[in-house]
């Protein structure tokens, strides 16, 4: 995975070149991950403009889209993909998508995600990435572009680009046939972007009294917080594969067909 300097867009990186078993590689330039493109300037970042990005999946709730409507490049065009509507829907609106909300007030942080509460509410959250019927339907949407004959380079984001895009890299790297060590090793390789991030909005939580663990449990991706999703899969469907065909309704021929164009050999 290559990391992609930008001034204007957060924690954007190109899956590409991503060893797979076998001496294959994600080929480079056509699948990239990224935070939120609310900031993302043409004219201040060339690089990314460069991209010739065609489409954007957008994984977050509508409310997260008003407050901030993503800038898609030129050329582009959008796909909404809320991975979260249902528990919006019932009124609960998941820590992962109101991280700048839950920093704001220590107190409030404190006691509702406090003494390893965060931690239990991002895993339940990552167990609905599996189950919800909305999170089926919008990873499904996310694989079924993959698979669209011609597509043209994807970009696939949420507001901080670790969980609910986090969870979407993981399992088109397992599709694509990633090792477990892999798979997990990119997950938490976003960590010190999306610290770099939240950097002031941390200082001034800790600065007002907030505990440092408990920022960092909203802010950070740990290897329990994936296995809640990954012990999911595998109690309901098996395999990723599985998963994939019958919790998302893509077939195999997409999954090939990913395969097929996601896929270079050295």
């Amino acid at each position: 995975m290559t990391a992609i300097p930008a001034h204007t867009v957060a924690n954007l990186r190109d899956l590409g070149s991503i060893a797979l078993p076998g001496g294959r590689s994600v080929r480079p330039g056509l699948v990239f991950r990224s935070g939120m493109l609310d900031r993302f300037d043409a004219a201040a970042d060339p690089v990314v403009a460069a991209l010739g990005i065609r489409t954007v999946v957008d994984f977050r709730t509508e409310a997260e889209r008003r407050a901030r409507p993503d800038h898609v490049p030129e050329g582009g065009r959008l796909l909404l993909a809320d991975v979260f509507a249902d528990q919006v829907a019932f009124g609960r609106m998941p820590v992962a998508a109101q991280l700048k909300q839950a920093l704001s007030d220590p107190a409030v942080a404190e006691r509702e995600l406090g003494g390893g509460r965060a931690q239990s509410l991002f895993a339940h959250a990552y167990r609905a990435f599996v189950i919800s019927d909305s999170a089926r339907h919008a990873y499904g949407a996310f694989l079924s572009e993959l698979a669209e004959p011609g597509a043209g380079p994807l970009l696939f984001h949420c507001t901080a680009g670790k969980d609910r895009t986090g969870w979407a890299a993981t399992i088109l790297l397992t599709l694509l046939g990633a090792t477990p060590e892999t798979v997990e090793a990119e997950y938490l390789s976003v960590n010190p972007a999306v610290r770099q991030a939240f950097a002031s909005l941390v200082e001034g939580f800790i600065a007002q009294g907030g505990d440092p663990e408990t920022a960092l449990a909203m802010i950070g991706v740990f290897p329990e917080y994936l296995a809640a999703a990954l012990d999911t899969v595998a109690a309901r469907h098996g395999t990723m594969e599985r998963y994939v065909r019958e919790g998302l309704g893509v077939p195999d021929q997409a999954v090939e067909r990913i395969r097929e164009r996601l896929t270079a050999t050295s």
